[in-house]
């Protein structure tokens, strides 16, 4: 078990590698690699079993500044999730398809993780936050047939994923829109909708869609508690008037677990 002092120097330091690669993003790859490197011990450290004991001391004597510190891991590593994104779909367009461990763990995710609710050749799956290497759509249309949709508000992001798609999904039935989710016409179609687990305020889209998508929607969202909060935006409640949980998928070994609703 790692003490609470040298836990807290690890989580600084953590920080700084973010915020200083955060800051010097210039849309080329010169960094892919020492970012892959930080993301992968990232993703590490908050499935560590020993950093868990650690963490449940933490929660007993939390203070305004792990708070502080708390909120700025979660949205500076998000962020730097993004630019990895962007530097892996950069390297693919230039002949480069190499995968972190960061990849390799988000991948192994993805083939089960809609529970009893899989999606199979007449689904129609809509991804909110798709990414510049769009791996879940792509992965969904590959292995089940499903039409994919994605979303993402960031228009670079929307640009790479779409050149990602046109290499890796030839035939595939997937679209990438730079769109909200009451703007699409698909989001009443969809039969199961997936949040990325960094969606700052997927928990408010949630609220937003029980009036927009059909009765029998499943929804996968992808959320991190207790340490793996570090990495993840955490589980809210839900208004049980509106939505019900119906699996809760804990998996210690990923960077994420996933619950899944279902209109009440």
């Amino acid at each position: 078990m790692i003490e609470l002092k040298t836990f807290y120097e690890y989580l600084n330091d953590f920080l700084e590698k973010f915020d200083e690669i955060a800051e010097n993003y210039d849309h080329a790859t010169d960094r892919s690699s020492e970012l892959e490197n930080i993301i992968d011990d990232y993703s590490k450290f908050i499935t560590s079993e020993s950093n868990k004991v650690t963490w449940e001391q933490l929660a007993l004597h939390k203070s305004s500044e792990f708070d502080q510190i708390l909120t700025e891991l979660r949205k500076k590593s998000a962020y730097c999730v993004a630019i990895l994104e962007k530097y892996r779909a950069l390297k693919l367009l230039n002949g480069n398809n190499d995968v972190s461990d960061y990849f390799k763990n988000i991948e192994s995710c993805i083939k089960t993780e809609f529970g009893s609710f899989q999606a199979d050749s007449e689904s129609k799956v809509l991804l909110i936050g798709s990414g510049s290497f769009p791996m879940t759509p792509l992965l969904i249309a590959q292995q089940t047939g499903a039409e994919v949709v994605g979303t993402d508000i960031d228009e670079e992001a929307i640009t790479l994923g779409l050149k990602v798609v046109e290499k890796l999904g030839n035939g595939l039935n997937i679209r990438l829109e730079q769109s909200v989710v009451e703007d699409l016409n698909f989001t009443k179609e969809a039969t199961h909708i997936i949040f990325s687990s960094t969606v700052g305020i997927k928990y408010e889209i949630l609220e937003q869609l029980h009036t927009l998508t059909n009765e029998n929607v499943v929804v996968v969202m992808r959320y991190g508690d207790h340490l793996k909060s570090l990495f993840n935006y955490p589980m809210k409640k839900v208004n049980e008037k509106k939505w019900m949980m119906v699996e809760n998928i804990l998996r210690p070994d990923h960077v994420f677990d996933i619950a899944l609703y279902k209109k009440a």
